[in-house]
């Protein structure tokens, strides 16, 4: 009963926190220095409709190869930390019965799945979406297969495999725009193309093809290493 009360009260303290932003909120009547420069010259410096992907790959790239980095990390240190205890968790056991409708459900989901998350990376110069969030999509369909069968054997290779060469090409392609454009991650290392076509906006395409690999890869990996330990 205490711990509900308190709980309780936390939340009614953050509720009325919120409430007090809410209600001193006022929005700015124009746009500030960065934001205006962004708005008016993104569609000219990299030819992405996204104006958010193109702030994200282009203009802070080097900060979205720091948060891929730390979400790696974060895969080696739980895969780490789980692997320990696998040498003492005895034999793995045989299939789970986890029914045929969800086999079956399973083998015609998990390629739309990733086919969706590929789509979602590779669109995201010119639509919602990017390597985040079609690398979370990617991952989901590895978690759909451990769901249904979780004695399931994967490769822990290929995964970080994937997850490596994925990184390795992404710093590759900012070395590339420093030596071949105006600096790192300077998507004008590959032609510009067609306004709002899928081949356009330099290399944000490809950049993001492999943010979406290595996050897909990244969350796959701490999926394994979590359905493993399970085992």
């Amino acid at each position: 009963m205490i711990k509900r009360a308190i709980a309780f009260a936390l939340l009614a303290g953050l509720g009325l926190v919120f409430l007090a932003l809410w209600q001193g909120f006022e929005p700015d009547p124009s746009l500030n220095r960065s934001a205006l420069y962004y708005a008016e010259n993104t569609v000219t410096d990299t030819g992405a409709a996204n104006i958010v992907a193109a702030v994200i790959v282009t203009y802070r790239g080097l900060d979205t190869l720091g948060e891929v980095t730390v979400l790696f990390l974060t895969a080696a240190i739980v895969a780490m930390v789980l692997r320990g205890g696998l040498a003492d968790s005895g034999p793995r056991p045989g299939r789970w019965p986890t029914g045929e409708l969800l086999h079956t459900g399973s083998r015609l989901l998990v390629p739309l799945i990733a086919l969706f998350g590929a789509y979602v990376f590779l669109n995201g110069h010119l639509t919602p979406g990017g390597g985040f969030q079609g690398g979370a999509i990617i991952a989901s369909a590895m978690l759909l297969m451990l769901l249904t069968d979780p004695a399931r054997n994967f490769s822990h290779r290929l995964i970080a495999t994937t997850e490596s060469v994925s990184g390795l090409a992404y710093v590759a392609i900012g070395l590339a725009g420093m030596a071949l454009a105006g600096g790192f991650l300077d998507n004008r290392i590959l032609p510009m193309g067609e306004f709002g076509s899928i081949l356009s906006a330099g290399a944000i395409p490809l950049i993001y093809a492999l943010i979406g690999l290595k996050v897909g890869a990244e969350f796959s990996s701490i999926l394994l290493s979590l359905s493993e330990r399970e085992k």
